[in-house]
Order: structure tokens, then sequence, then C-alpha cells
């Protein structure tokens, strides 16, 4: 089946039309939503990796702050020599 070929002015004519398109806006949204669900997939991922580098070096939820505290610590410390 041939497409029949659109002058110039009727793609514009057809763009302004989508645009404005209820069912255009709907799929937009639900695009958004699947977009929006992977992106916090892969940002949870990530944290799960990042938890077992840190549960490998030995840091729990329960001494993390101390951790932090001592990196910051050491940093400032290099930072002045």
């Amino acid at each position: 089946m041939a497409r029949k070929t659109m002058t110039d002015y009727e793609v514009e004519q057809e763009i302004k039309r989508l645009k404005e398109s209820p069912l255009v806006a709907l799929g937009k949204q639900e695009q958004r939503l699947i977009y929006k669900r992977r992106q916090y997939m892969y940002n949870l991922q990530w944290l799960e990796r990042r938890g077992k580098e840190l549960s490998d070096l030995g840091i729990t939820l329960e001494n993390i702050e101390d951790q932090i505290t001592r990196t910051d610590a050491a940093l400032g410390e290099a930072e002045q020599q």
C-alpha cells in the first residue's frame, strides 16, 4: 500500500493537529511515567550496588555516620598538610 505524499503545508498542519491532540498528550504522559519508573529502578539498583560496596568495607546502618565523620576528618587533615 503506497503512502500519500504530503506537501510541506500539509505536514505542518498535521503537526499542529497532533500537538493539540489529547490522545498525543495521553501517550506522552504514559511515556513520561514509564521513563520515570525506569529511572527510579536504575537509581535503586545503583544504591544497592553502592550498599554492597559499603557492606564489603564493614560499614553498616549502625556505624555509617561514624564512618563518614571519620572520613571527613581524615580528609580535612590531609588538606591541611
